[in-house]
Order: structure tokens, then sequence, then C-alpha cells
């Protein structure tokens, strides 16, 4: 039986080498309209043939990560990869990991011109072919990792529970999984799934949502969270009338590595978290999530799972906390156990583990 991933290795190197980098739909179109502007201030650094050939539904670049380490899966020819380069800084560490070489050729081509752009000594990216699902033959220890971000590239795994579970092996306690994919509103067929241009479009093996809930509890994250949500663009009428009525998403989900202090609901322990502001880029509040807004010097009542992703994290030099978990009060008010489904580009409320 052929190894789904040598197929999609197959897929990414046509685009990259014969078709300038055009894909079938928009679902990997990643543009910087949304990006916040010290974002933007990076990309337009970046060589435009890196941008160009690169493939991606979001931008998970998450704030406060100078002097992180930091992994991206599937990295393809590093956009994001140079993007964490600059805010991790000198003393920080990126390693961009792809199992196609063709895209790696055009990730490494740039490491010294990079770094010369940031001022830097030398380039603290790394590039390492392999797979995503066994980060152990390739040299990534046990928690040795504060964040690990990917851009629209589990989907096309077809090894999932394996992925997300080296990704809990490599974190750090207190680390930080984040990133963009494409989930599906209901399990996909097995004729979408196993169509070789619908799989390399990120169609054809998006997680059903609550499958995708499901497997991260499994592997050891009973709370995670949507950073924001929104319907994926295809823009292609063939395509469209394959996946008939299956509706598909682009969601950035972040979730903490905090075994001790997650807990599978929202529960009441009477805390307050204040943001005291100094996180670059959210100068007036902080979004731990889509719903989680803290507005600079005002407490806000937390459930003990939000507390513990802004105290016992690297977020927890940003913040105050009053309380702590001697006293337990119930389940916190509004809790819910899972996310909102919603085709409202609008939505929320779409918790991944709980809701508070």
């Amino acid at each position: 039986m052929k190894d789904i991933r040598e197929e999609v290795k197959e897929y990414y190197s046509k685009i990259t080498n014969e078709n300038e980098g055009e894909m079938e739909t928009k679902i990997c179109s990643c543009t910087k309209d949304s990006m916040p502007d010290y974002l933007k201030e990076i990309r337009d650094m970046i060589n435009p043939e890196i941008i160009k050939r690169f493939y991606g539904c979001g931008s998970p670049i998450p704030p406060a990560i100078e002097g992180c380490t930091i992994v991206d899966l599937g990295c393809g020819t590093g956009l994001d990869v140079y993007v964490l380069s600059k805010l991790v800084g000198e003393n920080g560490k990126v390693i961009g990991i792809d199992m196609n070489e063709d895209q790696l050729s055009f990730a490494r081509k740039y490491q010294d011109e990079m770094a010369k752009k940031f001022g830097y000594e030398k380039s603290n990216v790394e590039f390492k072919k392999g797979y995503i699902e066994d980060l152990k033959s390739i040299g990534i220890e046990d928690n040795s990792i504060d964040v690990v971000v990917s851009n629209c590239v589990i989907n096309l795994s077809p090894f999932k529970e394996e992925v997300f579970s080296e990704i809990w092996r490599v974190l750090k306690t207190g680390g930080e999984l984040y990133f963009s994919d494409i989930f599906a509103d209901r399990r996909v067929p097995k004729e979408i799934s196993q169509n070789k241009i619908l799989r390399g479009e990120c169609l054809g093996g998006a997680m059903y949502i609550e499958d995708f809930r499901r497997l991260l509890r499994k592997v050891g994250w009973e709370d995670f969270r949507y950073v924001k949500s929104s319907n994926a663009a295809i823009d292609n009428k063939d395509i469209e009338d394959l996946i008939g009525n299956i509706s598909f998403s682009s969601r950035t989900i972040r979730a903490f590595k905090l075994p001790d202090l997650i807990e599978d609901i929202c529960e009441q322990y009477g805390q307050f978290a204040t943001y005291r502001g100094g996180i670059e880029g959210f100068s007036n509040y902080f979004d731990l999530d889509d719903h989680h807004r803290f507005y600079k010097d005002l407490p806000m009542s937390v459930c003990g799972n939000s507390c513990a992703m802004v105290e016992s994290t690297r977020f927890g030099k940003f913040f105050d906390i009053v309380g702590d978990r001697s006293i337990h009060f119930g389940p916190f008010e509004g809790c819910g156990n899972a996310p909102k489904i919603s085709n409202d580009t609008n939505d929320s409320c779409s918790s991944g583990g709980c809701c508070c």
C-alpha cells in the first residue's frame, strides 16, 4: 500500500516546481491582510520567492516568544520560520521540519540573507527533512520545545494521533501548540479522503471537528481554545461539486501542555486575572482565544483552566493573578464541553475543551 505521504510530497513538488506555486483552490492562499502590523513589517522583509511557494491557511504566529525555541511542522519554503526567526530574536531558535526537499531547498537558500536582514551574526533557524509524525528520529528531544506551530499541514498526515502525541512529547511543561488548519463539519467520506487532488488541497484529510476534540483529549489536552475561525474559501466549482454539502473551516487553535492544571471542564476557584500590558501587538488588550479578551488593567473573573493558561506559561509575567485553587466553587458558570459548530464567520464562542 502506497504511503499517502509520498503522494502528498509529489503533489507539492509538482506545485512548487511546475505550477509556480499555484494550487487548485484558494484554501492555502495565505495573505497578510489580516495580520497585525508588526507581523506585516516582518513579512515584507522576506524574499517573494519564499512567499509565492508557501501554502498556509492562517497565520499561526503566537505572541511573546522572544528567546523561545520553536518547531514549525511542515514548514515548506520557510515563510513562518523566518517571521518567527525575527520574533524570537538572536538568542531564540526556530526549527523548520518538512518531508519535501524541493520546498526545503527554497527555505535553506535564504538563511544567510535573512540573518543579515535581521542583524544577526549567524542564522538562528535550522531546517530538517523528516516526517512530522516522528520528530524523535530527527533529534527533537522530550520536553525541549517552548512552542510548536504548524500552518495547514497536520490535515495532510494520515497519522494524526502520532502527530499530536509527538507534539505533546517534545513540548516543555507550560509549552504551547499554536496552529492553523482546515476542519470539516462532518467525517469526510472515503471517496474524498482518497482523492489525490482533494488530499493535496487540504480537504481530503481535514478532521471532523468533534473527532479532533476527542483526539486531543486522548493525547493529553483536556482543553484547547479556538483563536480564530472562518469559512474556508475554495473558489473552484469543480472541487466544490466534488465535496458536496460538507462545510470546511479554517481555524487557528492554541493548546498548552499543563497536565496537572487543565481540567476537562471549566471549574470555578474564584480567581481573577489582570493583563498588565507588555506583549508586542497587544498594548491595550490580549486575546487568549476567540472569547477571552483581557483588557489592560481590568481584572477578569476566569475559570481554573483560563487562569492556568495565563499564569503558568510564558504569559505569566504579563498578568497579575488573584486567588488560587485552595477553594473550589463547582463548575464555572456558562461552561460547555464542546465547540459550537457554526457556518457564521462571526461565531465568537467556539472553545475547544471548555467555554467560559
